[in-house]
């Protein structure tokens, strides 16, 4: 049951945003009393911290797959990319805002935890990237992956992009492909073309 609460909650809260999605409606949602619900978790908050946990080791194991299975370090940024992008996709513009400004010490960590999974796995990428020729031979990996972690930031910031003047999908999708021309050799640059006229096809 627990399971089924912390799914069904991250759902709403990615549809209609944190602060609209009330008790009451997650446990309409899952069918059960509001006393069952109370009885997995005391709180909204409570609740938020556990789908955070939740989210945060679903990253790492989705990540971990993709990198276990992609041929080689472009392959893998492309694919990370299109999987947060397709997450983006389905989350109200809401869900961010209402967890900043209402679960503020809550998205502080999560954020915290987020920074450090994507620094580790932007040095893995960029070593076995530099490792294959695909990356600049001169790069260095701790430099590049700080000065990622420190835009992703932005994506989400309003004071960089005005609420609404254009979707978090559509920023992210351009930040992961200002990211890879930068840090590509010319080797790299052949084999993103490639890389990027498959997904074209694909699509």
């Amino acid at each position: 049951m627990k399971q089924d609460i912390i799914k069904a909650s991250f759902e709403l809260f990615m549809r209609y945003g944190i602060k609209s999605v009330t008790m009451d409606d997650i446990a309409r949602e899952l069918g059960i009393s509001k006393k069952t619900l109370y009885q997995y978790v005391s709180n909204k908050a409570e609740l938020i911290e556990q789908i955070f946990h939740a989210h945060v080791s679903e990253e790492k194991c989705m990540t971990e797959e993709i990198r276990s299975t992609s041929s080689d370090a472009l392959e893998e940024m492309l694919r990370i990319g299109r999987y947060v992008v397709e997450k983006l996709r389905s989350m109200s513009p809401t869900t961010v805002y209402d967890l900043r400004k209402y679960y503020g010490t809550i998205w502080k960590r999560m954020e915290s935890q987020m920074k450090q999974h994507v620094y580790g796995v932007i040095i893995d990428n960029i070593e076995r990237g530099m490792r294959q020729g695909i990356y600049r031979s001169e790069l260095n990996p701790e430099i590049i992956a700080r000065l990622y972690v420190g835009k992703s930031v932005l994506v989400a910031d309003e004071e960089v992009f005005e609420s609404g003047e254009y979707d978090l999908a559509t920023i992210h999708q351009e930040y992961i492909r200002y990211h890879i021309h930068g840090i590509a050799s010319e080797k790299g640059r052949q084999l993103l073309a490639k890389h990027l006229a498959a997904e074209e096809q694909e699509q």
